[in-house]
């Protein structure tokens, strides 16, 4: 079974905007995933477009695994932890602003074992 996955951590977009573009390649080709990625308007686009890259060749690392047969069968975002900052308020007061990170996973198998 070949499967090879990547993963990257500590990404400075929040989760909820990065899995409208993980959502976007799950279950696709990996041609046709990059071709999605490079021409979408998605800002996180670059970053898992990396991130898929990164899988791809992790994969061809395998004996016998050719980048045509791949497909993307799995691909999640986690939350990753949020750094805490404050804003100056009316009147003294300070709010919190929450600058979230997202952790994205992206497995690829050959084609013929994606179940």
């Amino acid at each position: 079974m070949a499967e090879a996955r990547a993963t990257v951590k500590y990404v400075r977009t929040s989760p909820r905007k990065m899995r409208r573009v993980v959502d976007l390649i799950r279950g696709q080709h990996v041609e046709e995933a990059r071709r999605i990625l490079r021409f979408s308007g998605l800002g996180a686009s670059r970053d898992v477009e990396k991130l898929l890259d990164s899988a791809i060749a992790n994969a061809e690392q395998q004996p016998g695994v050719v980048a045509d047969n791949l497909v993307v069968a799995r691909a999640w975002v986690d939350e990753g932890p949020t750094l805490k900052r404050y804003r100056p308020r009316a009147y003294g007061r300070a709010t919190r602003i929450r600058k979230r990170t997202s952790h994205v996973t992206v497995v690829v198998q050959t084609m013929g074992e994606v179940g």
